[in-house]
């Protein structure tokens, strides 16, 4: 038997070092899964034939083996359901959940399965309530996990790359699907179908991934995350906020039915620059005399709901939300009113962020 000299050895331990090395930088990344259509299964490959939520998060990452060559992966499952039922308690767990791993020295970023029907509200809301600049992404699919097309897969792959990656710091929390980077900020779904569906309609998305890795064309000016005011550690119950819409021939009806029920705020999805009836607005009136916070929003995709023109807000105590849609306009105002309900203080939080 020929024995090994010295250099040999020393070349050999080396590399053994090197590979050590390169093993333990790896980052560490948390998925935390809550069901949707991206934990879909059916019985068979047609994609709209399925039971959303139907698979553990386990099972989900089966399909993705190669994430454990980019991140050395955990898993948690914080819920099962489909997002349409996404709701203010799963809200509060996850935040605070996403709080806890950030903390940890050893936790670098947390990727989120989530449904599509919500997805833009719970990102949103984390984007407000997550107190750490570490990389947060939430990820969805278009087609059940059993679709002959399913996109969860490189959905999965591309969250866990994008959360990986040190350029991810600071940006916010996003959502990565069909090769786009999402903000938060801006967030949108634009289609029912379509695996492409979710946008920044007004301030373009962050980004994209390519070849495993996030290329970023622009950051979010908004207010986010470490400096957003927002504390919900303590919290356990979120204000109820309803949001109603505006069309032609709108009534009182519905803003009578949230006053009623003692709502603590009421977005309107208005028509165009957020306007509303005249009934409408004569309605919502006498709501904020009675405390109840109203913001003017659009059911237009694009465009700001802007302060000063056609409504004047200061005269009936409303506030605008600019850009942010009826759907996250709701979300803010719900963390608004765990501050304030002075309509002025309310116009700037919808102004900052």
């Amino acid at each position: 038997m020929r024995t090994m000299n010295f250099k040999n050895f020393f070349s050999l331990l080396m590399f053994v070092l090197i590979l050590s090395v390169h093993a333990q930088v790896k980052p560490t990344i948390y998925i935390l899964a809550t069901g949707g259509t991206i934990a879909g299964q059916g019985s068979t490959a047609v994609v709209s034939e399925y039971k959303a939520g139907a698979i553990t998060v386990d099972q989900l990452l089966s399909a993705v083996p190669s994430i454990k060559d980019i991140a050395n992966i955990k898993a948690e499952q914080v819920a099962n359901i489909g997002s349409q039922n996404m709701n203010d308690e799963v809200w509060l767990k996850l935040s605070k959940r996403v709080n806890e791993l950030l903390k940890q020295s050893d936790v670098d970023g947390v990727v989120i399965t989530h449904g599509t029907d919500t997805q833009e509200e719970t990102a949103y809301f984390l984007n407000l309530t997550v107190k750490s600049n570490k990389p947060v992404v939430l990820v969805g699919s278009m087609r059940p996990s059993t679709a002959i097309s399913s996109d969860g897969p490189r959905n999965i792959y591309n969250a866990v790359a994008c959360a990986s990656s040190k350029k991810s710091i600071g940006k916010g929390v996003m959502v990565v699907m069909d090769d786009k980077i999402i903000g938060a900020d801006d967030i949108a779904k634009t289609n029912t179908l379509a695996v492409g569906t979710f946008q920044d309609p007004n301030y373009g998305q962050l980004g994209i991934m390519y070849d495993g890795k996030p290329i970023f064309t622009r950051e979010s000016l908004k207010r986010h995350t470490i400096n957003s005011e927002f504390d919900i550690s303590k919290i356990t119950k979120l204000p109820r906020v309803e949001i109603i819409l505006s069309y032609s021939n709108a009534t009182s009806l519905f803003v009578d039915a949230a006053v009623k029920e003692g709502v603590k705020g009421i977005v309107t999805a208005g028509v165009g620059n957020g306007n509303i009836t005249t009934e409408m607005q004569n309605a919502l009136a006498n709501a904020v005399k009675k405390g109840i916070a109203v913001v003017r929003s659009s059911r237009i995709l694009m465009g700001p709901t802007a302060q000063w023109d056609e409504i004047d807000d200061d005269k009936y105590g409303f506030s605008a939300s600019w850009y942010i849609n009826p759907y996250k306009s709701r979300v803010l105002l719900m963390l608004a009113l765990t501050k304030t309900n002075d309509y002025k203080e309310i116009q700037r939080m919808f102004t900052e962020y």
